[in-house]
């Protein structure tokens, strides 16, 4: 069974974890690697779980070097982002390297956040995104970073631990209407974040 929150005791020193960093960082982008896929020509999901969330907790803490006093913000910043065991949970980025095009883009994709679905052979599942913050600003700009919870039914869960399924995954937004099929060793590593 997926774990499905970091507590203080899953936390190493600062000390203990520069020790593993190299090779945590390998492990993971390996990983991550084999949860992330493109949809459309600027927009990447990225499929998290305890194991890159962990990391990315490790990460900021040795980087801003806030010891103690930093742990709990980022407990409350990236537990949300674990999947609960009901759910898929994606970073949806638009990478786009042209500052210009890239302003451009976003200025135009307002709202997208609510346009995201996945398609579980029939059994469409609507993409909610976090709650945290507004992820469109009152001109109608999009963030380049959504975070995106997909809750699944039991016979949707089903479904997608079956292997071969055909899982279709899109962005229904009219300035940004893409979708993308899921190859099986996706749908494989994705459906280890089922209970």
């Amino acid at each position: 069974m997926a774990k499905h929150e970091i507590t203080r005791a899953d936390i190493l020193t600062r000390q203990e974890y520069e020790k593993i960093r190299k090779d945590s960082r390998g492990r993971v982008t390996k990983m991550k690697r084999g949860r992330q896929i493109s949809c459309g020509p600027d927009a990447t999901f990225y499929f998290e779980s305890y194991d890159t969330m962990w990391h990315q907790v490790h990460e900021m803490l040795f980087i801003e070097k806030g010891g103690e006093a930093q742990i709990d913000d980022e407990l409350a910043a990236y537990n949300p982002l674990i999947p609960n065991g009901l759910e898929l949970v994606a970073t949806l980025m638009f990478e786009i390297e042209d500052a210009d095009r890239r302003a451009k883009v976003l200025a135009g994709l307002g709202g997208v956040e609510e346009t995201v679905t996945l398609d579980v052979d029939g059994e469409i599942i609507a993409g909610m995104p976090e709650a945290d913050a507004e992820r469109t600003n009152a001109a109608g700009k999009a963030s380049s970073v959504q975070f995106i919870h997909f809750p699944f039914t039991d016979k949707a869960i089903a479904k997608f631990k079956s292997p071969q399924t055909r899982i279709v995954l899109g962005i229904g937004h009219s300035n940004y209407g893409h979708m993308t099929v899921l190859p099986e060793q996706i749908r494989a590593a994705l459906a280890k974040d089922f209970d």
